[in-house]
């Protein structure tokens, strides 16, 4: 494999689909909290900025914490299957 423009391109495209994969535990659970808390506030009528922000953050930092051994372990392998290609691609 040598160094080229679609080698380039392969290869970004690659850490642009991990990094979709990887944020989405996060995302995913960002937005069910959200809409719960959207209807708790529809239904109670109770209009705070707050009340929307902090349960959010929470709940992202808890979905990344139990994540993370999945995460790490993702960002290890892409990596090491990076540099075991360099010497192919220096070619």
């Amino acid at each position: 494999m040598i160094m080229n423009p679609d080698t380039v391109i392969n290869i970004g495209t690659q850490a642009l689909e991990m990094i979709l994969w990887l944020s989405l535990p996060m995302l995913v659970v960002a937005l069910v909290v959200g809409v719960a808390i959207s209807l708790f506030q529809a239904v109670t009528q109770i209009q705070e900025m707050t009340l929307t922000f902090v349960p959010k953050i929470i709940a992202v930092f808890a979905a990344m914490i139990l994540v993370a051994p999945w995460l790490v372990e993702t960002l290890v392998t892409f990596t090491r299957q990076l540099f075991e290609n360099i010497p192919g691609l220096i070619q």
